[in-house]
Formats: C-alpha cells, structure tokens, sequence
C-alpha cells in the first residue's frame, strides 16, 4: 500500500481535502466511462498545476511511428495510441478579472470528491478563496449517459460568498490536445471545422493517418437564481469555441451552469452527418433535461448491478474494492460493438496503447461472460475472428507460412503494434489464451455454434502456428520451442518456457479434437472450412507429432515442472529475502540484474496450472504454489488474482484474503506506486474472479455447474450471481453455510463440495 486517502464506503469512492499532491492520481481514480467514450476527473475549471487531462473516445487511434535505437526485422511499424481526445468539459470561472484557479486560490477548503458508483456519478464541491479575495462555493456533478452513449452531461453551480462580484462564465470545447504517450511528438489531430450557433457549438477534426471524422459538441445554459442568463459574446478561434456569459451576481446568489457534450464519430455516422447527430444528440438531452438524464442513469446502473454486485459483509474495504473493479470494468466495456475491446488503461489513460492484450481471454471473458450474457462474451470472441487474417499477416512477416496465425500482443485492428522485442516476437502464449478463451466459452454457454461458424478456423490457424514454431532436438528426441517469454516479463528470450509448451501442445489436441467434432456434427460448414484452409490429412500427422512429444522442463530434485531451463541455474533467494528498499524491482534494478534475478512478475507455471486445474491434482498444485510464489514479486497487476483463487483451492484463506485485497485496492492503494497513469482495468476482472472462483469456488466440471465455497475469517457473508446458460444463480455464503436460488423457468442441478443439489425456479436452498 502506497497511499490510503481515499474513504471506505460500500458504494462510493471519496476523497476529502485538497491536496496538489494527489491530484493526477484522483483524476485516474475518479474516471467515468460508457463503453462509447471515458474521461479521466479532470477539473471542468482552469486548473494551471500538475494534471494529466484526458478524454477518450472507444476505437479511435494513431498509428505512431515505432521508434526503436535498432531495427530489427519484423518489427510492427508503428505503436498503437490511445488519443487524448478533443475536450468538451471546459468552463472558465472569471470572478472580478481573476480566474478561478485551485492551483493559484489563497485557500482551498472543504473540498470533496465522490465517485458514487451504485448510480454512475462524479461529484466534486469546494469552498475557494480566489487571490482576489473573492470567496465562492462550488458544486458539479457530471456522468456520462449510459442511455445516450454520445452524451455527457455536467451540473456546475458557483455561489459567491463573501461580496458581489462580476462574473464571467465561459463553457468552451478545445481541440489544442496533446497526447502523453507520444514517440515523436507528431500531431495527431487536424482539426478541420469550428462553428457557434447560438448556446452550442461543434468542433470538426479528424486523426491524420487512420481518418477517424470526429466532431465534439456542446450546449449550455446559465441561470441565476434560476432565471436565464444570456449569452454576451462567442468565439470561433483556431482550435477553440468558445461561448461567453457576463453578469453580476450578488453574495449568494444561486448560478447555475448546465453543460451537455459529446463526440459524434465516423465509426457510427456519415461523416458528412457528424454535426447533423450532435444536434440530435443535443435535441433529446434539452428534452429530457438534466435531472431526467440523471435518472436514466441511475436506473442504467441499477441494471447493471442487478446481475453483476458481489455483495460483502462485515469488510468495507473490501466490499468498496470490488464495487469499484466491477464498476471500471461496466464503464469500459458494455459489450454492445464487436469492434471494441478491453483496452488495460480503459478510458482512464494512455499507457501500454492499444484496445486489447491477451488479458481479455485469460482474464476478461469470464467476467462478462458470467454477469452478461453469452452474447457479449461472443462478441470479444468475433473480435478475434475478425482479425484472423491479420493474424495470419502477423506470422507471415516473420517467416511463417500455410496459415499459421501469430495473434497481436497488442492490437487495435488485428495489426501487431507493440513494439518491444521480447514481447511482440516472444510473448507468444497469447494465442494459446485466444484458445482457451474459446474453449473457455463453450464450457461455460454451452454454445457450440461458435464452433463450425467462426471457432475452428481461429484454432486451425493457432495450431499451424506451434506445429511451425517448435523445432524438433535430435539431442532430446524431442520437440521444442525456444526463444520465448512467458507470462513472467522478468525473463526474456528463455527456452522452453513450461507454460508455452504446455499450452501449444493443448492448443493443438484442442483443435484436432474439434475438427473431428465439427466432421462429425457439421459437415456443411466442415466442407467449407477444409475448402479454405486446404487442411489435409497428413498436415494433421505433423501436428499430432509436434503435440505427442512435447518437451517439459522438469526438476526431479523438486518434483515440479521448471518455468524454463536453466530456473535452477539462479540464485535462488526468496522474495522476503530482498530489502524492502529495492521495491519495487522493476522501478529499483536494472533490466540486466532483473534478468539474472529468479523473481518472478507474475503468475508463470501457476498461470499454466489456473487455467488447467483439473489436469493435476491438488498436491500438485500445492508442490508448485509452494516452490513458484515465493519468488513472485506480483509487480503484476495480473498477478495477485491467480495467486488468490489457488491460495483458496489450497485451504489458504488468510493468504488468499491477502492477495484478494491486493488485487481489489490495487490502484486504490496505489500498490504499484503508478495510479497516476491510469486504472488496470484488465486485471479487476480477475479481482471478481478472486471472489467467485476462489472463495466461491466455481468450476464447470463435467458439463456440471460446482461450487465448493469458503469464507475469509474477516467477513461475515458475500454473495454474487452468475448466468450459467442462460439461468441465473444467486450465490450466498455465511460462516455457517451456503445457500443457492435458481431464477429461471426449469429446474437444474448443480454440485456443491461434490454433492449434487437440485434447484426449482424461485426456490432458495441451503447447504
């Protein structure tokens, strides 16, 4: 834990007290988001100290030149950035000439942050005293419309305190915006258009190299005392428009300034049609206005809620950190556009670029897939799908050939861009991730369908991939995969690396096994498919000699599986051994010391043994969890979750609690001392599955829905739901047992601690 500012409560985050200090990390902490479109918590006034402002729209990027000392051949062209956005939250405050500024105000006192997280809301409220003496009360409060996802709305009231005042208000869009995350500082934004009309106003741009036509939009309203203000001046400038309001206003006078804005962007409109949407857009927020907007905000979340709250009892913090997980995870992806994705930063920053890692398949799927629908869970599988063929240009540039798919470690259209070389051409355990997903996704709906229509051919293309990358050692009459880097980052470059062999064997059994499926049962679409990858017979031979003899790093002294060869060649000093001065490793060490180092980022062999529990048995499970976390530093943050549900699998509760809250307040608590960059939104998902894989025990075991539940020693009961298709289950556990409610029309039966249970509709049964 690196900070601990921020206030338990079961549904919001709070922050009180002003302090320029944490500033950038609130603005991360207090994002808001609806799938379409985030914002970092930016200060809607001029706020001239440290920030990192930041608006994001889904699927909008630049392409930004690689930029590497040395080329090396293969290398992707160019790294994939998350833009800043055009902004649209802007309101200068001028009080008798002096801009309000809390950077620059003489004190700055009951300030107030509230993310309330149960109705999908930001407030902030302060009381400033400006350099000029003036006193004002400040209060806002802005959502993005979960209804209207083109649409955010913002409440701003200023109350002067202390005298009557001039006071100018000047709601304004801004396209001047400048990226972070940059290689070359290039110019990622041209903007093209910039009009007023009335209390509105609309900025045209569009990004330079991938052409997405943007227009930002806004309208405003100023009252006091609840009559109208009228606009006195508007400015069309180069990269601003600009709406001005003069008035006077005595102490305590009420002012009220209602700002609605938005993005209209050509991935969903005629370009041509950008400013025509916005004023639609514009036309249904004045006609449901801004107390009806909040409504339907609240009511959007409660939706969401319904199906997907973990409910705590008797840990604040720990109830306050899985609302908060779950809520970063909604308000980044709904699931509604197969042509986006998880992004690891969301809409909250711009680090690590691109829309998706192999993060969404490990880690993701399950939690959309359970507190969804399978809908939505199919949809980040047709992403997949639909960048096959990028996927299989991907493996081409770098010799491979007949089809073998190398998915991206990092994408935004199916293009590799990531441009680290021990990432994007080692890193290649995310196909067998894409793999697993897919048989994840079966196991879980129970949706074949996937299968014949789109399923195979990604698996085909991910089998040609292992068949092509491993290399057959006359030495060990065995076959080999050499060059890689495993899920732990802190090794680059090893050999046969336990987990990606293990996965490319699986990934090649898996698919030889559903093409005989589809064969059997799908004979139209298994034409078709055969017809276009020109699969033979003898191509299948090779594979099954790849998969059959497959080499496993294994230690005898130990009885484990070896994360590579060589492991045993380190110093191997345990992680509790290390000055706590020297963590984090990866902020203290050089990259050379790291290398020689036996710690370990995250989850390697145990992330191999998470995703395949049932091809061991518990004592080995233990043997490996014993040997491996001693030496893991989780400067992941994919880490601590996996740790987590295997510490419960071993009856370890008051060490799976531990890795549970590490997980759960990881940006909360700032453990990795980065919070300011942005969220990890990928790895909340596997804070819920800290929860119900782990204290919950889910599993799907022979076609069959299992639960063998356990609770932490701190709390007193927790409960979640879970869609297993298309049945929804309520899942209650206490000190003293568990109970289970069926919400559906037919009765089934699930196991619970191996015994089977049988659930009627509307039915709660105790265990």
């Amino acid at each position: 834990m690196n900070q601990d500012y921020i206030i338990p409560n079961p549904w919001s985050i709070i922050e009180e007290g002003f302090d320029a200090e944490r500033v950038q990390c609130s603005e991360s902490l207090f994002s808001i988001g609806n799938g379409a479109m985030g914002q970092r918590a930016n200060f809607e006034e001029d706020y001239s100290g440290e920030t990192f402002q930041g608006s994001y729209i889904a699927g909008v990027y630049y392409p930004d030149k690689t930029k590497v000392g040395w080329w090396k051949n293969g290398y992707p062209e160019y790294f994939a950035k998350v833009l800043n956005a055009p902004s649209w939250i802007g309101i200068g405050i001028t009080l008798d000439g002096e801009r309000l500024d809390l950077a620059t105000c003489k004190s700055v006192n009951d300030f107030k942050r509230e993310l309330n997280m149960k109705e999908g809301w930001y407030k902030r409220s302060f009381n400033a005293v400006a350099k000029n003496n003036v006193e004002v009360a400040v209060s806002v409060t802005r959502f993005l419309s979960i209804a209207l996802d083109e649409l955010g709305a913002i409440a701003y009231s200023i109350t002067p305190k202390n005298k009557a005042v001039a006071i100018k208000v000047t709601p304004y869009l801004d396209s001047g915006i400048t990226n972070r995350d940059t290689n070359w500082d290039d110019k990622f934004w041209e903007t093209t258009n910039v009009s007023v009309q009335d209390n509105t106003a609309f900025i045209e741009a569009h990004t330079l190299k991938t052409n997405f036509n943007t227009c930002t939009f806004m309208s405003s309203t100023v009252t006091k005392n609840g009559q109208p203000v009228s606009i006195t001046n508007s400015k069309e400038e180069e990269k601003q428009a600009i709406l001005e309001y003069e008035f006077e206003a005595n102490a305590n006078d009420a002012i009220l300034i209602s700002k609605y804005g938005g993005y209209t962007v050509s991935r969903n409109h005629d370009k041509s049609q950008l400013i025509a949407a916005a004023k639609q857009t514009l036309a249904s927020a004045d006609s449901i206005g801004f107390e009806g907007l909040l409504q339907r905000q609240k009511e959007e979340w409660a939706k969401i809620w319904e199906m997907s709250d973990i409910t705590i009892e008797g840990d604040v913090k720990a109830q306050q950190g899985i609302r908060f997980n779950i809520f970063q995870l909604n308000q980044t992806y709904l699931g509604t556009d197969s042509k986006l994705n998880i992004g690891p930063k969301g809409f909250t920053g711009e680090k690590y670029g691109g829309s998706t890692y192999w993060d969404t398949e490990a880690y993701c799927l399950p939690f959309y897939m359970t507190t969804k629908n399978e809908t939505v869970a199919r949809n980040l599988l047709k992403y997949r799908y639909d960048h096959l063929e990028k996927a299989i240009e991907n493996a081409e540039k770098l010799g491979f050939s007949n089809g073998a798919a190398l998915y991206p470690m990092v994408t935004m259209n199916g293009e590799e861009c990531h441009n680290e070389w021990e990432i994007t051409f080692e890193e290649i355990h995310r196909n067998g991730a894409i793999a697993f997903a897919i048989y994840n996704y079966y196991r879980f709906t129970g949706d074949y369908s996937y299968m014949p229509e789109m399923g195979l051919e990604v698996l085909i293309g991910i089998a040609r991939f292992w068949h092509q990358r491993a290399n057959y050692s006359t030495h060990k009459n065995k076959y080999m995969i050499l060059g890689v880097t495993g899920p732990n980052e802190y090794e680059n470059n090893v050999n046969n690396n336990w987990y990606t062999n293990y996965l490319a064997k699986w990934c090649i059994d898996y698919c030889l096994e559903q093409i005989q499926k589809v064969k059997d049962g799908y004979s139209e679409d298994y034409q078709r498919i055969i017809g276009h990858t020109k699969l033979t017979d003898a191509e299948l031979d090779d594979w099954k000699k790849v998969a059959s003899n497959m080499y496993f790093p294994y230690s005898e002294t130990h009885d484990v599986y070896l994360q590579q060869d060589g492991f045993l060649d380190k110093e191997l000093m345990p992680v509790t051994e290390l000055n706590k001065t020297e963590r984090p490793i990866n902020q203290k060490w050089s990259w050379d010391r790291i290398l020689r180092s036996p710690y370990i980022k995250q989850a390697d062999v145990l992330q191999g043994f998470y995703f395949f529990e049932d091809h061991f048995t518990t004592e080995q499970l233990e043997k490996h969890f014993d040997f491996y976390e001693p030496f893991t530093v989780h400067e992941s943050s994919l880490s601590p979750c996996v740790h987590s549900i295997q510490a419960a699998k071993l009856g370890r509760m008051e060490q799976a609690y531990t890795f549970y809250l590490r997980t759960s307040r990881l940006d909360l608590d700032d453990y990795n001392k980065e919070v300011e960059e942005g969220l990890h939104i990928t790895s909340m998902a596997g804070t819920w599955m800290s929860i119900v894989e782990g204290f919950g025990g889910m599993r799907v075991l022979e076609d069959k829905l299992n639960f063998f539940p356990q609770i932490p020693e701190n709390w007193d009961a927790y409960s979640f739901k879970v869609n297993f298709r298309n049945r929804i289950i309520t899942v209650k556990v206490s000190k003293t047992g568990s109970s289970y409610q069926l919400n559906g029309t037919e009765e089934m039966s699930i196991r619970v601690n191996g015994e089977r249970v049988v659930l009627k509709p509307g039915e709660t049964v105790a265990v």
